[in-house]
């Protein structure tokens, strides 16, 4: 493919995701990402500041959270809104092969579990105040946020380690169920 077809970002991030499963992430420098995905490293820097972020980088997820956390009816609790914002964002990650290999990366290398996690507080954060400008106080907001990306990364590893692809929006579902299970009187 020639360096001037479209989509140079995502045949970075296919490039550099091939490369990391098969050489490891450490081995992997910006000059071979961009020679598979038949580009230049300078075309690279124009895309991603640096080759951890071609992993994380580009992705929807918090626009589609905070989004649909202010979408959520007035009338809803705290929880209910977080869960409402985390099922939207559920449809917004469909690729499971995709994850699964880019999961298998992350959990090989240390920087890039750091990377996820900052990922993760980050998307908290966000959480957090969008429910503070839904007039919930805090340290309520911020509870339901972390509780609410609690689900979320145990749902995400468990949906990536089933044998079967039952939709992340569906094992979401299912997790929020058991949350309410166990924090119910007598649960």
């Amino acid at each position: 493919m020639g360096r001037w077809e479209p989509n140079a970002s995502g045949r970075l991030r296919a490039a550099a995701l091939e490369l990391y499963v098969e050489r490891g992430y450490e081995q992997t420098t910006v000059a071979e990402i961009a020679a598979r995905a038949g580009l230049t490293a300078r075309t690279f820097f124009r895309h991603f500041a640096d080759k951890r972020e071609v992993l994380f980088a580009g992705s929807p997820l918090q626009d589609t959270l905070v989004s649909a956390l202010d979408d959520a009816p007035g009338s809803a609790s705290p929880m209910e809104a977080v869960a409402a914002a985390l099922d939207a964002a559920s449809e917004v990650l469909t690729d499971r092969e995709f994850s699964q290999r880019r999961q298998l990366v992350i959990n090989a290398n240390a920087e890039l579990q750091e990377r996820e996690l900052i990922k993760l507080a980050t998307l908290s954060a966000a959480l957090a105040d969008g429910l503070r400008r839904r007039g919930v106080p805090d340290p309520t907001a911020r509870l339901a946020a972390e509780a609410g990306i609690a689900v979320f990364r145990v749902t995400f590893e468990r949906w990536l380690g089933e044998p079967e692809d039952r939709g992340l929006a569906t094992v979401m579902r299912e997790s929020f169920d058991e949350l309410r299970a166990l924090t119910a009187p007598g649960g």
